[in-house]
C-alpha cells in the first residue's frame, strides 16, 4: 500500500518514542512511503526551528526519510481544498503518488475523511484502516 505520512506524524516519529515512531517504522518496512519536496521542506524547518535540531541532525533525518520513500511532484489540485496551503500540498502529494492512505494529526485534513480516493486517517486509526485493506498476493 502507498502511504503519505503528514509532517506532524513524521516530526512526532523523530522526537518521541510512541505511536508515530512505530507507525513510521512499520510503514517503511511493510508499505511504500510517498513524500514530496514540500513535505520534506516543512519537516526540515519544523525540526530545526521548533525543536532545535542541529543542521547535521536535520540532514540525517531528511536523508533517512529520502532513503525509505518514493519522492513525487505534488499533483496540481483543481482548486484549494484546505485553508492551509501546506495541507493542500500534502493532499496533492498523496494524489500524485497514487496513495491509498494519508496519515495525519491535522484536524483540517481529518475532517475530510477522504479526498479523490485517498483515505485520511489519524495515526491511531491507521491500524484499523490497514486491517481493512486486502492486498493481492499477501
Amino acid at each position: 500500500m502507498k502511504i503519505v505520512l503528514d509532517t506532524n506524524v513524521l516530526v512526532a516519529a523523530f522526537i518521541a518514542h510512541g505511536t508515530c515512531a512505530e507507525l513510521l517504522e512499520h510503514c517503511a518496512t511493510h508499505h511504500v512511503l510517498v513524500l514530496s519536496k514540500p513535505i520534506l521542506d516543512e519537516f526540515r524547518g519544523t525540526l530545526s526551528k521548533k525543536f532545535d535540531f542541529t543542521l547535521a541532525e536535520t540532514r540525517q533525518a531528511v536523508g533517512l526519510l529520502r532513503s525509505r520513500a518514493a519522492l513525487v511532484q505534488p499533483a496540481r489540485l483543481p482548486q484549494p481544498v484546505c485553508r492551509d496551503r501546506d495541507d493542500d500540498a500534502v493532499l496533492a502529494t498523496a494524489i500524485a503518488g497514487a496513495c491509498q492512505c494519508l496519515v495525519t494529526g491535522d484536524r483540517d485534513l481529518l475532517t475530510l475523511g477522504e479526498y479523490q480516493g485517498v483515505r485520511i486517517v489519524s495515526p491511531g486509526a491507521f491500524w484499523e484502516f490497514e486491517n481493512t485493506i486486502v492486498e493481492p498476493d499477501k
